[in-house]
């Protein structure tokens, strides 16, 4: 059963330290799954790795978070070739799509390369609930700041633009990611867009934003926009504390 609108849950979270295995299902990934509003059977979960270069150690990781969660976990891995004949029919029998953080910019590259992004788009619209962390959540947006580029933050504004505004993720945990989505903001570089502290998530149904979500005490969302003058203007969202 698809969500009953295209949904996007964007996090700077979704995962927690794990008691028995490395992680497990942080509140956050449960409210996207609550939101695929699967009954019966088993949510399947897909795991995307290909910010952090498929790399087999985290994906494993994400099979125990699912085993031990009650979901049927899969991936979707680029390297060294995918692992499915058909990414688009792959990706549609999934009831959640949950892409990791690492390189954004590489990731764009490699989704334009072998069609991932239009497959991502098809099975958004059908809805199959999006959700991730960092990368996986700067990615349905116009753009953003990442460290795809050195350890010195740049933009990146290649983005799936399924949604039309900039994200900004980990705004409160590296010192670099406000000042700059403010500048990037104020100069045009970025539209207007949606920032989350570590711990926290915005929800779009369609392109709408219509809630905030934190799974950690303190983490807040904000909406960043171009104000009369020019300067950035940083409004903090009502959060519903998970």
């Amino acid at each position: 059963m698809p969500a009953d609108a295209p949904t996007i849950l964007a996090t700077s979270g979704g995962l927690t330290t794990g008691r028995r295995t490395h992680w497990e299902v942080g509140p956050l990934t449960e409210l996207a799954v609550d939101l695929a509003g699967v009954s019966g059977r088993a949510p399947r979960v897909c795991f995307v790795g290909t910010a952090g270069g498929d790399n087999p150690e985290y994906t494993k990781a994400f099979y125990d978070v699912c085993q031990a969660a009650g979901y049927h976990g899969n991936h979707l891995q680029l390297f060294t070739m995918p692992n499915v004949d058909d990414i688009t029919a792959h990706l549609l029998e999934q009831d959640v799509v949950w892409v990791f953080g690492g390189s954004v910019a590489n990731l764009l590259a490699l989704w334009e390369l072998h069609g991932v992004g239009d497959a991502m788009r098809e099975a958004w619209q059908a809805g199959v609930v999006l959700t991730g962390v960092s990368a996986g959540s700067l990615c349905w947006h116009v753009g953003g700041t990442t460290d795809s580029f050195g350890p010195d933050l740049e933009p990146v504004t290649n983005g799936l633009a399924f949604l039309p505004f900039s994200n900004g993720v980990h705004y409160d945990s590296e010192d670099q990611r406000r000042p700059l989505y403010h500048r990037l903001i104020a100069d045009g570089t970025l539209p207007a867009g949606y920032a989350t502290d570590d711990g926290a998530g915005v929800l779009y149904r369609g392109t709408e934003m219509v809630g905030a979500y934190a799974e950690e005490d303190g983490a807040g969302a904000y909406f960043v926009e171009q104000g009369p003058d020019g300067a950035a203007v940083e409004t903090p969202l009502d959060v519903t504390r998970l």
